[in-house]
């Protein structure tokens, strides 16, 4: 018996799911992306956006929305990724891809993804490296890999790690020829100054690859891919998504830098350099000292130093309070404005230190605290991703100020100014250094009041010990993740659903610019 539209939507949590995708950042510009081109990235980002959108409003978990996105980008030779990689130096193709899950609410119902990862590095012949990331991290226990025991492997690379992807679990391999575009070797080409007349043709030669049918998908996808190597393809993609029950995944893949040296390593793998997820509590009002609010609302710059300052101060004022042993002497001082600072006593064997995160004032009530969740994928620079740890730098000024948006820190890290472009130094617009961008999503949840338990949802009426709440239109309007992103760059291929100013109708929307093409 068929699924009613009805009944599939009592089935989903109290939270809209949405999701952002990302296509690589870099020095792009109208010269560089002629219209007909970027049509053709267009096309691409809107319909994966579109597919993946209708999976989760179907009740997928966003892990599997956000690796199904990913896998649409590693079969288009129009992305970094999969078939359409760049080579590296040694004429070889290795690609790189990770995924990280969290929940807004790790109790569930269902029951929620607590904060895992996994990633791969070195592939060369499996042709979705983001399913052989996902086995990895599902492949851990009876709970999917998300319960409270798994491998502890985050991150596996190499030819018996594929080897294992494709005999236990059946993933799909291809040749090394199935990866290799004209467009991507040109590219390469020209790079190291090899002489015009090592060809591509030359290199399918090479590998005995003259087949009728390899020529015929070369020249089924000449016309695709026309342009694409004079766009500097030091860019990632990726996925964010968020389920109907408040869990987050990121997923991103991606081939890394033209020419790299074989072996590279780059922050695409490398947890909390190119992708994070986390979710945690917080507290939004808690007891004031000395007359200042524990947690003001913060006047936020883009120049990184002011913003770490502010995030300091604040962390400190909040965890002062919080200690079990106090100076009575000590003084707050502002710090240019600022809230006031607070430097933290020496910890001791009777004074053990305590994560910020898990310090609760005794005087704090249940309903002054919240939850909240962020996930982000970054593209561009992968060094400078990795010299910043740059997305878990901007999850870290959202976390220990609770004050600070995402987007604030987005933009703190990979905006104009930004912590990665500060990071280039002088070498910053004469190389490629520093350049990228940051998308993800943010979730936050005040307390959930009896009325709205979300175990409720998709429960059978004689589960809810008589809450006569069938209709799903009796429930409250569903809760909102705010997407955002930014960068410092020419452009960022990203695609996401725009919501009007009253939150209510949705626009799918392809962007490359700060500004509309």
């Amino acid at each position: 018996m068929a699924t009613t539209v009805s009944e599939k939507a009592s089935l989903l949590g109290p939270y809209q799911p949405t999701l952002i995708l990302h296509g690589g950042a870099g020095s792009i510009s109208r010269a560089t992306l002629p219209p007909e081109l970027w049509s053709r990235y267009q096309a691409s980002l809107l319909k994966y956006l579109t597919l993946t959108r209708e999976l989760l409003d179907s009740g997928a978990s966003a892990l599997d929305a956000a690796c199904y996105a990913v896998t649409l980008f590693e079969d288009d030779p129009l992305f970094n990724c999969g078939r359409g990689a760049v080579f590296t130096e040694q004429g070889t193709i290795e690609l790189e891809a990770s995924l990280m899950v969290c929940s807004i609410d790790p109790a569930g119902p269902p029951a929620g993804g607590i904060k895992r990862s996994a990633a791969v590095s070195l592939v060369q012949n499996t042709r979705h490296p983001i399913l052989l990331a996902k086995e990895v991290l599902v492949a851990a226990d009876d709970d999917g890999g998300l319960g409270q025991i798994n491998t502890m492997h985050c991150h596996l690379s190499g030819r018996r790690l594929e080897e294992w992807g494709w005999n236990e679990k059946g993933l799909e391999k291809q040749p090394d020829q199935w990866f290799w575009t004209k467009e991507r070797w040109e590219e390469h080409r020209r790079g190291l100054q090899k002489p015009d007349s090592y060809t591509f043709e030359d290199l399918l030669a090479s590998e005995g690859s003259s087949s009728i049918s390899f020529r015929q998908r070369e020249r089924e996808h000449e016309e695709e891919t026309v342009g694409i190597a004079d766009i500097p393809s030091q860019g990632t993609v990726g996925a964010v998504c968020l389920d109907s029950w408040g869990n987050l995944a990121v997923a991103t893949s991606t081939g890394g830098l033209t020419n790299k040296k074989a072996g590279r390593i780059g922050d695409t793998p490398t947890v909390g350099a190119g992708f994070w997820a986390e979710g945690w509590e917080e507290a939004i009002s808690p007891p004031t000292r000395h007359g200042h609010d524990l947690m003001p609302r913060i006047s936020f710059h883009t120049q990184t130093r002011s913003v770490f300052n502010q995030t300091w101060a604040q962390l400190g004022h909040w965890v002062g309070p919080c200690l079990d042993a106090f100076d009575q002497s000590r003084d707050y001082q502002p710090l240019n404005g600022d809230p006031p600072a607070y430097t933290p006593m020496p910890t001791s064997p009777s004074q053990p230190y305590r994560s910020p995160s898990s310090l609760v004032c005794p005087s704090a009530h249940r309903s002054q605290r919240r939850r909240r969740a962020v996930a982000m994928s970054g593209t561009g620079n992968g060094d400078s991703f990795l010299r910043t740890n740059a997305v878990r730098t901007a999850a870290a000024m959202c976390r220990f100020s609770a004050a600070t948006s995402l987007s604030e820190a987005v933009t703190a890290v990979a905006g104009p100014g930004g912590e990665l472009q500060s990071s280039a130094g002088n070498r910053w617009d004469r190389t490629f250094e520093g350049q990228g961008g940051i998308i993800g999503i943010e979730l936050v949840s005040d307390d959930l009041d009896a009325d709205d338990d979300p175990s409720m949802y998709g429960a059978s009426p004689e589960s809810r010990n008589g809450r006569h709440r069938t209709d799903c239109k009796t429930r409250r309007k569903k809760r909102r993740g705010k997407v955002v992103f930014d960068f410092n760059c020419g452009g960022l291929f990203r695609a996401f659903f725009e919501v009007d100013e009253q939150g209510q109708r949705e626009k799918p929307r392809a962007m490359v610019f700060k500004e509309e093409y």
